[in-house]
């Protein structure tokens, strides 16, 4: 799909899209309960259609009506299906690879080439340490173990997902155990988003210092609740007010544990002046400050590392859409260095490189210039109605 932008400003109001986050943490702690939970506020997006799909293939009764989920885990992990489709989700391979560890079975995880690129070391040492299976293929997975409680070690500079996927799988062993963390660690935002959402069902888990998770025995109940909206997908949309629209945006909660909340501080720093920017705890805002950043003075981010590893090169990409544009990135040890835009391209047709936060980082630039982005689908990974959302606010985009 291609999406063609005239140059526009939008102005109106919209409510966050449901954070994709929280809802896969709320959906796989509801498996792991007792009792039927109901969770409203779903945004079907690709990656929460795959962790749906994976709950279901693990025994989960899972139905469906509008943005209402109801969750019945009476058979959940009794039963199992050999396969488990992913998708192109990395929280969701990530998130089952340590539950499938729990079940005696050989599952094979399976999804897209690209997901299979990203690191899946951690686990595949802990296979290794356990003497399980762990047979790894361009597109699939697949595991076989035995996982016990018990204490286990995971460095902090890796994905966030690696420890939160760990925290589910002895959670549902439902004896005592701790996970000790490596420093440095990033993305502990993520975990607090993890243990803030077991804890809605019931879970004993705590920070017990720094670098120390304990998860204590205890039986899950059910829960019923909403999806707060996500400060992730909400930062592409209120990037537009920084070069000229008006957009109010809503059902964003202001005491979120969520850490792309601090996009609403990097805007403000990066439109006074030409800000340095650690985006350790938030990489998945890297492709808009970029897109910002270059609209306006530029800035340095710092902590970039793990844009390599997304569902791009994401600071790659980046850089080669930008260079199209008269533009480009300056790559430094762990930093980017973002240099203001000057513009020179008047029929621009960019690529969106099969990434949902390129398609959204780029269209905040088009919407300025003008000009095309080919595989614009790629949205509908995290946030479905993007484009319907912000030719809703006036945004001249046609798709094709």
């Amino acid at each position: 799909m291609k999406a063609i932008f005239k140059p526009c400003r939008l102005k109106g109001s919209i409510n966050a899209p449901p954070s994709k986050s929280m809802a896969h943490r709320y959906l796989i702690g509801a498996a792991l309960s007792k009792g039927i939970s109901v969770i409203s506020g779903i945004d079907y997006s690709e990656d929460i259609l795959a962790t749906i799909d994976c709950l279901r293939a693990l025994g989960a009764e899972i139905n469906i009506e509008k943005d209402t989920v109801t969750i019945n885990p009476e058979s959940f992990m009794k039963t199992s299906s050999d396969v488990l489709h992913c998708r192109e989700s990395g929280s969701t391979l990530r998130f089952f690879i340590p539950l499938t560890l729990c079940t005696g079975k050989e599952i094979t995880l399976q999804g897209s080439t690209r997901l299979f690129q990203r690191p899946l070391d951690v686990y595949e040492k802990l296979c290794l340490d356990n003497g399980f299976k762990f047979r790894k293929s361009e597109d699939s997975v697949t595991v076989c173990g035995n996982l016990k409680s018990g204490q286990y070690e995971i460095d902090g500079n890796i994905s966030s997902q690696f420890i939160t996927g760990l925290i589910f799988a002895l959670v549902y062993l439902g004896e005592d155990s701790s996970i000790q963390i490596i420093p440095p660690f990033e993305s502990r935002s993520y975990i607090n988003l993890t243990i803030s959402a077991l804890k809605s069902f019931g879970a004993d888990i705590e920070f017990i210092d720094e670098y120390t998770i304990a998860i204590r025995k205890a039986t899950l109940h059910s829960f019923s609740g909403s999806v707060e909206g996500d400060y992730s997908n909400a930062a592409f949309l209120d990037a537009f007010n920084h070069i000229g629209s008006d957009i109010k945006i809503s059902n964003l909660n202001d005491n979120s544990l969520q850490g792309d909340k601090k996009y609403k501080e990097y805007f403000n720093e990066i439109s006074k002046g030409t800000p340095t920017l650690d985006i350790s705890d938030c990489p998945d805002l890297g492709p808009v400050l970029i897109a910002l950043a270059s609209l306006k003075n530029g800035a340095i981010l710092t902590g970039t590392d793990r844009l390599k590893i997304k569902e791009s090169d994401r600071g790659q990409v980046m850089h080669e859409e930008l260079s199209k544009l008269g533009g480009g990135l300056v790559f430094g040890e762990n930093s980017i260095t973002v240099p203001k835009l000057q513009f020179k391209n008047t029929e621009i047709s960019l690529d969106g490189h099969n990434d949902h936060r390129i398609v959204m980082a780029l269209s905040l630039i088009l919407s300025k210039y003008g000009g095309a982005i080919d595989g614009a689908e790629a949205v509908r990974k995290s946030y479905p109605s993007f484009f319907d959302d912000i030719k809703h606010l006036g945004a001249q985009v046609k798709l094709e």
